[in-house]
């Protein structure tokens, strides 16, 4: 099929792309490399348009020459600090441009399928697992622009009947991060030689999902049938505390690794948990999960 994801180029993206390139999709990129990067995937330049979601004029001339049987969108801003401090900036692309890219999608007559990337940070504070039942309640502004964006996937559902799927990202990590999260940051230090790291909040503990297990989760949701709109959870269903990652590198270094807060990196509203039930996504789909934290922080730092 014919398969145009917006964002291609990015960190999740670029592990997407080839994912459905093996499964001999005829692949297509819309990205304006702000946060990508053209290197990242292996596409020919007749496959590849550069552009900005907020261009309503570039995104509806690039979906009509492509007229594809499914849209992935993933462009977006969401590196949470930059989003707080850039509210205006991040909901105009978050928003206006998933407006934009779905008001171009309603003329194209072949369309089966959007899946549209949404966030774990829809969810209010949780000490338990979450699941796609329990309420949404962000707590920052990126989350909020990205329930925005799921009410405007459920709008295209009810005014076109085609399968709008909305899958909730939880922490991604692997190749070609373009964001200072957390492995990429403690990664990025270690790497320039330091084995005394400064970080922010050491207590929260999240749900790292490498990004390869996330292009075959993406994959099989593109295959689910008669859909109609449905919302799915996206991580590992195990949490790590920031000191067990650091752990898992010094394993994997097997060097002492000394970690300093710099309060200047601490977040003044942190959540403690953010762990994802993907119950309805494996019995779904079929999908399982196959890196482990340490596989993928392994593969990482092979890879220096």
């Amino acid at each position: 099929m014919k398969i145009l994801i917006t964002g291609g180029a990015g960190f999740i993206g670029s592990a997407i792309v080839p994912k459905l390139q093996s499964e001999n999709h005829d692949v297509f990129v819309f990205d304006n490399l702000s946060f990508g990067n053209r290197e990242f995937i292996n596409l020919t330049d007749n496959h590849f348009f550069l552009g900005d979601i907020r261009d309503a004029v570039a995104v509806s001339k690039t979906i009509e020459s492509i007229s594809p049987d499914i849209i992935i969108h993933l462009a977006a801003v969401h590196f949470i600090p930059y989003c707080n401090e850039h509210p205006f900036e991040s909901s105009d692309i978050n928003i206006r441009g998933t407006m934009n890219v779905l008001e171009a999608a309603k003329k194209v007559k072949n369309l089966k399928k959007i899946v549209f990337a949404s966030t774990a940070a829809v969810y209010p504070i949780s000490n338990n697992a979450v699941a796609e039942t329990d309420e949404v309640r962000p707590l920052d502004i990126y989350g909020l622009s990205k329930l925005a964006g799921e009410q405007l996937l459920q709008k295209f559902h009810l005014e076109t009947g085609i399968d709008t799927i909305c899958c909730r990202f939880f922490n991604a990590f692997g190749p070609n991060e373009t964001n200072p999260h957390l492995i990429p940051e403690i990664e990025k230090q270690i790497k320039d030689g330091s084995r005394k790291i400064a970080l922010g909040n050491l207590t929260p503990k999240r749900d790292f999902i490498h990004t390869h297990d996330m292009a075959n989760a993406v994959s099989a949701l593109t295959k689910l049938e008669n859909v109609g709109f449905d919302t799915f959870n996206l991580g590992r269903g195990i949490e790590y505390a920031v000191t067990e990652v650091v752990a898992e590198f010094e394993k994997i270094l097997n060097e002492k690794i000394v970690i300093e807060v710099d309060p200047a990196r601490v977040r003044k509203v942190e959540r403690l948990h953010l762990l994802a039930d993907v119950s309805k996504l494996k019995q779904r789909t079929g999908w399982e999960p196959q890196w482990s934290l340490n596989q993928g922080i392994k593969d990482l730092v092979e890879n220096w």
